[in-house]
């Protein structure tokens, strides 16, 4: 009979299959020998149907964990890598890791307090406590904040639009060209209008475009602001977006997925003045937090919008049972069935603390401004501009955009490197954005020497 993960015997049985799965990933890891796997797509399909072999055999295969685990590891891309730079794809913590490892072995579900007693309560103490970062105790609030767990940005801002339209009826989404795609995605799922979009001419909203679309539409509106835009990690000016949400009597929503991590930095939570101002926040710590995915949360200012998500299933959350002090989560989320990805954050915190994980912060973002600096100095390359968190653009001196896209998947097939694209002008610039806190000087020279040599090549 298969063993069991939990129980008496799960910590036991689990013991020597982890030892299987550490090796595989150390030979995986030497096997692909880089950031990505060589060949491109289709060699790299080639191997992995190789070694999966059938999927559902008629007899089990005692190595199949080592087998699939060690294929899994040689094709897969390694954001601990320092030259896997494209995307906010962080390398996870070994904290946090482990910690999601007993979350997955115990596999409560937060959609009633008698499948996970504790996972529930931990919710609710770490939510409430990242709230209060978003919105400290100094802010005008007269309500406690809390704080949703969700999968990601996504599903954060779908949230945020959804608490929007259930709080004040058929809003109208007023964001900026810069804005991320799950915005507009998120205005088709809930049957919300059209989003009207403003000019963000240098990568941020235009204030004076804000106004003079709010001054024109007769709401009820909701703005959504940037911290952190996906492709140069740039901030929209808050205070003056949230100025102008006051004057007009418009909701405020921004997406701080990226740019949230700053909280953590005494040095850069400066530059996420005026997030206390908005109505929800989304947050995502599987980016500047370093978490394994899936780690978001929306923040909420008064959390009597939330109520808008109450539902009630007699077998999840009776009246009689909430009424003898059962807890009640299905109005915690959309979701039903839903893992305590809480246990992992929560370790990350207490173990690291606010000074070491704005250490870690600090780090990348300093690592930004090195690679920022060898660009400018660099007779070859070109700066797009300076970061504002950990993103940076460049490109080679006079090439071309055809030319700049051959470098970037020429890398990628060779598996040398794994670098973004942005375009946030009229030009197609390469995108390195930096979230690995062991990222060292010479990693980043590398960086640049594969991308010379490869666009003279």
């Amino acid at each position: 009979m298969s063993p069991l993960a939990s129980g008496p015997q799960g910590p036991d049985t689990l013991r020597p299959l982890l030892t299987t799965v550490l090796d595989a990933l150390r030979t995986g890891a030497a096997a692909r020998g880089g950031p990505l796997p060589a060949g491109g797509p289709a060699e790299v399909a080639a191997r992995l149907r190789e070694a999966v072999g059938d999927v559902l055999p008629d007899h089990g295969d005692e190595n199949a964990l080592h087998t699939l685990v060690h294929a899994f590891t040689a094709g897969a891309a390694d954001p601990a890598h320092p030259l896997c730079t494209a995307h906010l794809h962080c390398p996870p913590l070994a904290v946090a890791t482990a910690a999601d490892l007993a979350a997955s072995a115990l596999n409560p579900s937060l959609d009633s307090w008698d499948q996970a007693p504790a996972a529930s309560e931990l919710e609710a103490l770490v939510t409430r406590a990242l709230a209060a970062e978003v919105y400290p105790p100094t802010t005008r609030t007269t309500t406690n904040p809390d704080a949703l767990v969700t999968t990601g940005g996504t599903e954060a801002n779908q949230l945020a639009l959804l608490l929007a339209r259930e709080t004040h009826g058929h809003v109208q989404l007023v964001q900026a060209a810069n804005a991320h795609h799950s915005l507009h995605r998120a205005t088709w799922l809930l049957g919300l209008p059209e989003p009207v979009t403003v000019p963000a001419p240098a990568g941020t909203m235009d204030p004076v475009a804000l106004h003079q679309a709010l001054t024109a539409l007769p709401g009820p509106v909701v703005v959504a602001a940037t911290a952190g835009t996906t492709d140069a990690g740039l901030i929209d000016p808050l205070p003056e977006i949230a100025a102008l949400c006051e004057t007009h009597g418009a909701r405020l929503h921004i997406d701080a997925a990226y740019g949230g991590g700053l909280l953590l930095s005494d040095r850069h939570r400066p530059k996420l003045h005026g997030l206390d101002r908005a109505h929800t926040v989304t947050l995502d710590l599987h980016k500047l937090g370093w978490q394994p995915v899936a780690a978001g949360l929306l923040a909420v200012r008064d959390p009597h919008d939330l109520t808008a998500l109450n539902n009630q299933a007699d077998y999840l959350n009776a009246d009689d049972d909430t009424e003898a002090g059962l807890p009640d989560l299905l109005g915690r989320s959309l979701r039903t069935t839903r893992r305590p990805d809480i246990l992992k954050i929560a370790v990350t915190l207490k173990t690291l603390g606010r000074q070491g994980l704005g250490a870690l912060v600090d780090q990348v973002c300093a690592h930004a401004a090195e690679l920022a600096e060898l660009i400018h100095r660099h007779p070859h390359l070109e700066l797009y501009d300076r970061p504002t968190i950990s993103t940076v653009l460049f490109r080679p001196t006079h090439a071309t955009d055809d030319t700049v896209a051959a470098v970037r998947r020429t890398l990628l097939t060779e598996g040398h490197a794994v670098l973004g694209r942005a375009r946030p002008d009229d030009r197609l610039w390469l995108k390195a954005t930096l979230l690995n806190p062991h990222t060292g000087p010479g990693d980043l020279a590398a960086l640049l020497e594969l991308v010379e040599g490869h666009t003279a090549r």
